[in-house]
């Protein structure tokens, strides 16, 4: 008797989903692998030009033998501009994924 109402409400269930549009493309929060690939490069680029700042102005500010210094400049300048970038990306791909879901609401 307890799998009766089950099967019933499976049937719903079933029938419900099959009523669904099929034209629609799947709603997803991701945004496009294309975003995410120019965000990644984004974040690269920055660690990489934060690196040289770093070791730039440790270099300039050094005399003598300087290699931990400078490398402890280039480590501390990719690291925080390619997390500083990392921050941007991420308001910046979730701004576009609510930007998106606007534009999916009016059409």
């Amino acid at each position: 008797m307890e799998d009766r109402p089950r099967l019933v409400h499976l049937r719903k269930y079933a029938t419900r989903v099959s009523e669904a549009p099929s034209d629609q493309r799947p709603l997803s929060a991701l945004p496009s692998p294309l975003a995410r690939a120019i965000a990644f490069v984004g974040i690269l680029l920055s660690g990489l030009a934060g690196g040289l700042i770093g070791y730039a102005l440790v270099d300039i500010q050094c005399s003598g033998s300087c290699t931990v210094p400078t490398g402890i400049g280039l480590l501390v300048g990719a690291v925080s501009a390619a997390f500083g970038m990392a921050v941007v990306a991420v308001l910046v791909l979730r701004a576009v994924g609510e930007w998106r879901e606007l534009q999916d609401r009016n059409q």
